[in-house]
């Protein structure tokens, strides 16, 4: 018999495309989703159970099945808009998976566990290193949102890990992620007409694209063809980087830098208003960037991304077409500008930094 796979919060749209493909594994014989509500997308030939993760009933549902291989997808950083309140998603978030992972480990036949985390759990700090690979502390540890979630999330994997050592373990900590159809908060701020963005900082950016996430979820989710290989914790992200600066000109649209405290207070209004959810934590990330490291990545999971961290950005933007300000036309005003006699010879090379936050303000686009 082929494998059986159960995939946690199929009603968002990643979750039921990864339901999708996996199914045309030849190898799977099975799929099974299941979420709280049920989804507004199909799930193919899939079998959908609406079942709540922070409900014992999920162990009921692995052994009933047979569940061989679990995919973990039901944590998310998307946060009610309006001031609602985020705490049914750290429910989910926290709770759903101490819930499932009880499950797991009373489930003799779960053989293969993999997590969707993120690179959240790294934070950003003004003291953070110009790179983070898997076993890089934080200089400080996430206070709250979505980071904590996660980091709560992975300590619990650990512990999962250390009590069933017969099954494969397999984080995968994304960059943020972006495509045509990216539902995040990063991409709800970078769709909004003018950037607000911090005053004095051009942080590094990283992005991975929705299909590459597909797809290495998808290489997760297999056997390992070596006792190392698909187990551990992973980085995973497109080559290279961005500034923040080069993602607002790539788009088309203004920024309106503003002093941190206006920054805050406009990120709260903006989600009151139902905008986009700019949380502190995607404050500090505009503010501080964070840039991770990939070599496990391609080295020991095997996996190398179709998309550049500029490339799945150039997709997304296509996707939202024209801003405010054409690129081309930007790009010429800011040379035209720089041109000015008056400015020429009051420029000046600043002292590079190796800090994230503080990347020369001469790079180019």
């Amino acid at each position: 018999m082929g494998k059986v796979v159960l995939v946690t919060g199929v009603a968002r749209q990643l979750s039921g495309r990864f339901v999708r493909r996996i199914q045309r594994d030849p190898e799977v014989d099975r799929v099974i989703g299941v979420d709280a509500v049920p989804p507004a997308h199909h799930l193919g030939g899939a079998d959908f159970l609406q079942a709540d993760i922070r409900q014992p009933t999920i162990a009921r549902v692995l052994a009933e099945h047979r569940v061989d291989t679990v995919v973990h997808m039901d944590v998310s950083g998307i946060t009610p808009l309006g001031g609602g309140s985020r705490g049914s998603v750290k429910e989910t978030n926290v709770i759903g998976t101490m819930q499932l992972l009880g499950a797991c480990q009373k489930s003799p036949s779960v053989r293969r566990l993999v997590v969707k985390s993120s690179t959240n759990v790294y934070g950003a700090a003004p003291r953070d290193p110009a790179v983070f690979s898997e076993t890089t502390p934080p200089k400080s540890l996430p206070s709250g949102g979505f980071a904590k979630d996660a980091v709560e999330v992975e300590g619990y994997v650990r512990g999962f890990a250390r009590r069933r050592p017969d099954v494969a373990v397999c984080v995968l900590r994304f960059a943020n992620i972006l495509g045509p159809s990216a539902d995040s908060p990063l991409a709800g701020y970078f769709s909004l007409p003018v950037l607000p963005t911090v005053f004095g900082y051009d942080p590094r950016l990283q992005f991975v694209h929705e299909d590459d996430v597909i797809e290495v979820l998808r290489i997760g989710a297999h056997e390992p063809e070596r006792s190392t290989m698909n187990s551990g914790t992973f980085n995973i992200a497109g080559d290279g980087v961005l500034l923040l600066s080069q993602c607002a000109r790539r788009l088309g649209r203004p920024t309106v830098p503003l002093l941190l405290p206006a920054v805050t207070w406009a990120g709260g209004a903006l989600r009151t208003l139902g905008a986009t959810d700019f949380s502190p934590e995607q404050i500090r990330l505009l503010t501080h960037g964070r840039v991770v490291s990939t070599t496990q990545m391609r080295e020991t999971l095997g996996f190398g991304p179709r998309y550049t961290t500029a490339g799945a950005f150039a997709d997304f933007a296509r996707s939202r077409g024209p801003g405010m300000l054409p690129p081309q036309a930007l790009a010429g005003a800011v040379d035209k500008v720089a041109a000015l006699p008056f400015l020429r010879g009051r420029t000046h090379t600043p002292s590079p930094s190796n800090h994230p936050s503080h990347p020369p303000t001469h790079s180019a686009d």
